[in-house]
């Protein structure tokens, strides 16, 4: 088996999707992307193309090895995240050719279903009462547990005020879903050191399921520091990529949930090794994907196969500017259904989800945009968002 024919598609709302096909026909499909910075990810995918035409599919391990150690600057989010795609795809045909999912070339699932929670919510987040009616509504969609945003651009200092406002929207909405539905929070990397502490301290009362990102995770050394102060576990890894970014946080004991996205870690194989590495510090895994039906499905494979796995993030039913949903590029919508807060694991062949090729290649002559704010604050400095 051989693989001979690579494309790619750029679709509505941030997406690029990737087809490759065997020489006997055998299709797979993967989701190398970056958001924002999709041409990027589309030329490492081209780039390393030579490097995969005329290759054994099946020989995941080896062709991940190839591609990562044959570059001399490794990882980062651009070139982890085409590894990924290509990998997605590699698994797609190979389970396909075998007539089994994925997750049963890695050891077989370990669950029956798989729990999932959703974001709610803006960038910039919304009033106490827009936020509490949001998640309402989607609690009637079978969803179980949600994230939202707790606040806007931070300096490195916050006033009474803002943290009073943080405090009052997770009140507000904690009330109105109560304590049998999972809050997680996320703070997107947007507060720095002294104000995470003060925070942390003030949500603790709520019992939200994580805090992500509750310093940038470039400072990752300061993980440990946050975790000593609050009860709440910590969680980040969508901008970690490969096992060894996620090798220092470990070692530091700081987070309690690692978030590895499966279309920026480098892909199923690498997040399970990931997760494997977790699983000798008591940590559970949360992937990131808040992308399209490839990287979803994909990440459903590792979730069947993984012990310590706590819950998927998903993104079905959020409609950015630009259009575009989930389920717009899929077959087969039931392998994504969510009954009482979470899905079944998959039964297909492969990564387990059909993709509708004409509706990509359909997509494809509609605007891809994503929205990269820069932010400010009110003194004009530069602020995370």
């Amino acid at each position: 088996m051989k693989l001979v024919e690579m494309e790619l598609f750029q679709v509505p709302p941030r997406w690029v999707l990737l087809k490759l096909t065997t020489e006997d026909g055998v299709v797979g499909w993967g989701e190398p992307v970056v958001e924002g910075n999709p041409e990027a990810s589309m030329a490492a995918v081209r780039e390393f193309w030579p490097w995969v035409e005329g290759r054994d599919p099946r020989r995941i391990e080896d062709l991940f090895q190839t591609l990562h150690r044959g570059t001399f600057y490794r990882g980062g989010a651009v070139i982890s995240s085409a590894i990924a795609g290509i990998e997605q795809a590699c698994w797609d045909i190979a389970g396909r050719a075998l007539g089994v999912p994925a997750y049963q070339l890695m050891g077989g699932a370990v669950r029956d279903r798989i729990d999932v929670y959703q974001w709610i919510g803006g960038d910039r987040p919304m009033s106490a009462d827009d936020t509490s009616a949001q998640a309402e509504q989607l609690l009637k969609t079978g969803v179980r547990a949600f994230k939202m945003n707790v606040c806007g651009s931070m300096g490195y200092t916050a006033t009474l005020a803002q943290v009073a406002a943080v405090v009052d929207r997770v009140a507000a909405v904690r009330e109105r879903v109560g304590t049998e539905v999972d809050i997680a929070l996320d703070f997107h990397g947007r507060v720095h050191r002294n104000v995470a502490k003060v925070l942390l301290q003030e949500l603790e009362p709520f019992r939200p399921m994580f805090v992500e990102e509750a310093v940038l995770p470039e400072h990752g050394e300061l993980f440990a520091d946050l975790a000593a102060s609050t009860t709440i576990p910590l969680a980040a890894g969508e901008r970690l990529f490969s096992r060894w970014q996620f090798k220092p946080v470990l070692e530091q004991r700081g987070l309690g949930v690692l978030q590895p996205d499966v279309s920026h870690c480098g892909g199923i194989w690498e997040a399970r090794k990931i997760a494997a590495m977790a699983e000798a510090y008591d940590v559970v895994l949360a992937p990131h994907c808040p992308l399209g039906p490839i990287t979803l499905a994909a990440s459903l494979q590792l979730d069947a196969c993984t012990p310590n796995f706590l819950i998927q993030e998903q993104s079905m039913g959020i409609h950015y500017n630009s259009g575009g949903d989930v389920l717009d590029y899929v077959a087969n919508p039931e392998v994504f259904r969510i009954e009482n807060g979470s899905m079944a694991v998959p039964a297909g062949p492969g990564l387990g989800v059909e993709i509708d090729e004409s509706a990509v290649r359909a997509a494809t002559a509609k605007p891809h945009t994503f929205d990269k704010p820069v932010w400010r604050l009110p003194d004009g400095a530069i602020a995370e968002w």
